[in-house]
């Protein structure tokens, strides 16, 4: 379906969601849409804190964009909870349409619908409640929805990355991935040897490297459990489900078993340990460390500089 952008004259609207932008981009975008115009709509800005300072954020994502090779003719940083950024994303959109469709493209749960809407609000005479019931994410075609010039948008199905966290777990545990609020970020002090479990999601080994702080940028409705890194396994053995949850066991039955990464950060190096669908910890010494990740088999992680 992406493939046909490319054979047609046409805008393309792709977003992408901040809080997981490496597990929501679509790396390889631009083989599909050839030489289509691409906007980049950094949805979620809510959910970093307040204090965030936003030229960095989209300096960063220029930056990252490049790497993964995406030509976008402009970023914009929004928030479709909080109605942030649209406005400007729309003067964009009505500068740059001309005598095309616009195609909305991106992963699924990054807020493709609500954009679509306000685009259908300001675009389309149509009742913007008539696309709210076309999108159960599970739309396997594509939804042409006319514009009152003629045009049309046309919304392409959400694309369903199975390495993200938030593609394996079930809809009762979605809510402890998927923050609803801005993240209040967790300062560890951590010694080599020491291990921190966030619920039976995934678990954090500091194995080598001098006494330092780690910032976990993850939904604050995750507990936080410290231990040995020798003691960890029997404690993941024996309270998986119950002291450690979510998930509840019976969940836990139904992801893949759990695999390790290990990860090691050079000195004088600003970066952060990155989970697709579960957030990321930035490494704030420049004297290197070496950690390991473990996580349900098949979950992304990398390493990348710091967002923050």
């Amino acid at each position: 379906l992406l493939s046909q952008v490319g054979e047609k004259d046409a805008l393309v609207i792709h977003i992408v969601d901040l809080f997981d932008f490496h597990g929501s981009v679509i790396s390889g975008l631009q083989r599909f849409v050839g030489n289509n115009p691409v906007i980049l709509a950094v949805n979620k800005i809510d959910l970093l804190p307040k204090v965030t300072n936003w030229n960095k954020i989209r300096n960063w994502v220029q930056k990252e964009a490049k790497e993964l090779g995406l030509k976008v003719e402009d970023i914009i940083l929004c928030s479709a909870k909080q109605n942030q950024g649209f406005d400007r994303l729309l003067d964009i959109v009505g500068s740059m349409r001309g005598d095309r469709d616009v195609y909305v493209v991106g992963a699924t749960n990054v807020g493709k619908s609500t954009l679509i809407n306000r685009l259908i609000s300001d675009y389309s005479d149509l009742d913007e409640e008539l696309t709210v019931s076309r999108y159960p994410g599970t739309t396997l075609d594509t939804v042409s929805i006319p514009l009152d010039d003629g045009r049309a948008i046309i919304d392409t199905p959400g694309i369903v990355y199975e390495s993200r966290y938030t593609e394996l777990v079930n809809k009762q545990d979605l809510a402890a991935l998927m923050p609803e609020k801005p993240i209040k970020p967790a300062v560890y002090q951590l010694n080599a040897g020491q291990s921190l479990f966030f619920g039976a999601m995934a678990r954090f080994d500091f194995i080598e490297g001098e006494r330092q702080s780690f910032t976990f940028y993850m939904n604050n409705r995750l507990n936080i459990h410290r231990t040995k890194l020798e003691r960890a396994d029997e404690l993941f053995e024996q309270h998986a489900g119950e002291m450690l949850a979510p998930p509840t066991k019976e969940h836990l039955a139904d992801l893949p078993s759990w695999t390790r990464h290990e990860l090691r950060i050079a000195k004088r190096q600003m970066m952060d340990v990155f989970i697709s669908g579960l957030g990321w910890i930035k490494v704030n010494s420049d004297q290197g460390a070496l950690v390991a990740v473990h996580l349900p088999k098949g979950v992304k992680v990398m390493l990348r500089p710091s967002l923050i």
